[in-house]
C-alpha cells in the first residue's frame, strides 16, 4: 500500500525522486536475518538520506506527520530510534502521550494530539497516537464500542483535513507473528535493559491476540484511505524493517540536497594573557 502525495508542479521540478537513491546496492538475496554488518552499512547510508531529508524538510517548511502502530513487540521504538538517532531532535519530534488525564477524557478525543501536529519545517513521530482507540483502549475495554464506531467514523475525515492543510502524512503498521512477539517479550523479563518495556497493560493484551487482530482489521477498512493509507511492515526481522521503513519514507516525502558552503574551521583566538583557572575541579570517579 504506497503512499500517493501529489507535491505542487514547483515541488516536482525542484525535488529529485529518490526511490532508486535509497534502495539497497548489494542486498542480500537470502532469507535469512540480515546481518549486522550489512544492516549498519545501509543504515549509514540511509541516514545521510534522512539528514538531506530533515535539512529539505527545514528549507521548504515541510510538515511532515509519521504514525507508528501495532502490536507490543513489533519493534516500534526500535524503528523510531533507529530514524531519529542521527537527525537533529529540535526537526524530529517524537511524540509518546501517556494515558490521559481526567481532564483529557473530558475532551474531544482527538484533541490531546492536535497540539502536537508538525509546524513548518518539522518532522513528527508518533510512537502510538489516536489510533490508541481503535485498538488498545477498544480491546482493553478503556472505551465504549459506541466510542470506537464514532471514532472510525470520524477519523478519516480528521485525516482528509490534515493532508489538505498540506501536512504530509504518513502511516505505518508493523506486523509481527506470534512466534516472534512471544520471543520478544520473554526476553524483556530477563533483561535488565527492557523490563521497563514490560507494564502489567503488555502482560493483559499478551493473552488477547486475536482480539487484537479483529480491532487491527477494522481500522484498516475505516482509515486505509487512499489520501492517508496504511503502510505495512513485516517486521519479524528488526533489522530488515528498519531499513525497509526508512527506505520507504524518504520516498514519501520529495527532496534534494540543500546547498551547503564548504565547511573549514576557523582559526582559534590567541591566549592573550588566559591563565587556567585555580578552582579545584570536580572531576567525576573515573571507572572505566
Amino acid at each position: 500500500m504506497e503512499q500517493k502525495h501529489k507535491p505542487s508542479d514547483k515541488q516536482e521540478h525542484e525535488a529529485v525522486a529518490v526511490h532508486d537513491e535509497t534502495k539497497p546496492k548489494d542486498a542480500e538475496t537470502t532469507k535469512g536475518k540480515l546481518g549486522r554488518r550489512q544492516y549498519d552499512k545501509e543504515l549509514e547510508r540511509l541516514h545521510v538520506e534522512l539528514v538531506k531529508l530533515q535539512e529539505w524538510v527545514v528549507h521548504k517548511g515541510l510538515r511532515v506527520c509519521i504514525v507508528f502502530e501495532g502490536r507490543d513487540g513489533a519493534g516500534k521504538g526500535g524503528t523510531i530510534k533507529a530514524i531519529t538517532e542521527r537527525v537533529s531532535p529540535r526537526v524530529f519530534r517524537v511524540v509518546a502521550l501517556s494515558a490521559p488525564t481526567e481532564r483529557e477524557k473530558s475532551q474531544m478525543y482527538v484533541q490531546r494530539y492536535l497540539p502536537h501536529l508538525p509546524a513548518a519545517g518539522e518532522v513528527v513521530i508518533f510512537d502510538r497516537s489516536w489510533y490508541n482507540r481503535a485498538g488498545v483502549e477498544r480491546v482493553m475495554g478503556f472505551c465504549s464500542e459506541e466510542a470506537v464506531k464514532g471514532f472510525l467514523a470520524a477519523i478519516p475525515r480528521v485525516e482528509r483535513v490534515m493532508v489538505d492543510s498540506g501536512i504530509i502524512l504518513v502511516k505505518y503498521w508493523l506486523e509481527v507473528s506470534p512466534e516472534e512477539q512471544t520471543r520478544r517479550l520473554e526476553e524483556r523479563i530477563d533483561d535488565g535493559r527492557k523490563i521497563w518495556k514490560l507494564s502489567p497493560m503488555d502482560l493483559k493484551s499478551y493473552s488477547r491476540w486475536y482480539d487484537y487482530s479483529r480491532a487491527r482489521d477494522d481500522m484498516f477498512a475505516a482509515s486505509d484511505t487512499e489520501f492517508a493509507p496504511w503502510n505495512v511492515a513485516r517486521s519479524d526481522d528488526k533489522r530488515r524493517a528498519r531499513l525497509n521503513i526508512i527506505s520507504h519514507l524518504l520516498s514519501q516525502v520529495p527532496y534534494r540536497a540543500v546547498h551547503r558552503e564548504k565547511i573549514k574551521l576557523p582559526k582559534r583566538q590567541k591566549a592573550d594573557g588566559y591563565r587556567e583557572s585555580n578552582h579545584p575541579m570536580r572531576f567525576i570517579e573515573e571507572r572505566y
